[in-house]
């Protein structure tokens, strides 16, 4: 199986579980490898063929800002569960980051695989 990439996707949201954290968005940082069959694309080099990583990357986004998780544990699986539904993705691995949530570290975060290789 091939794997189609989205790095380091950030953009601001309501995320956490304290107070000032339901007020004040923040920055989130979501790596994305999705497993997808890339030979009809490389055969016709029609993006209908494709897995369409800008729609994907937006839908993430738009997602995300919706729902105004508490939890990156929630954000990540719901991220995976929601591509691979509305994407027709087999396989993801989603990281999900929280930069600077944590003093004197660059990012927290968790990593979330769902489906199969194939």
């Amino acid at each position: 199986m091939d794997i189609v990439l989205v790095r380091d996707l950030r953009f601001k949201t309501i995320i956490g579980i304290w107070d000032w954290e339901r007020q004040l968005p923040q920055i989130v940082n979501i790596d994305l490898e999705m497993g997808w069959d890339m030979s009809a694309a490389v055969a016709s080099e029609d993006l209908e063929d494709a897995l369409d990583y800008k729609a994907v990357s937006k839908r993430v986004e738009d997602f995300v800002k919706e729902q105004e998780f508490r939890l990156v544990e929630k954000a990540a699986d719901a991220v995976a569960n929601m591509v691979m539904e509305e994407f027709s993705v087999p396989w993801i691995r989603v990281s999900f980051q929280k930069p600077h949530a944590v003093t004197r570290s660059k990012s927290v975060g968790v990593i979330v695989e769902r489906g199969s290789h194939g």
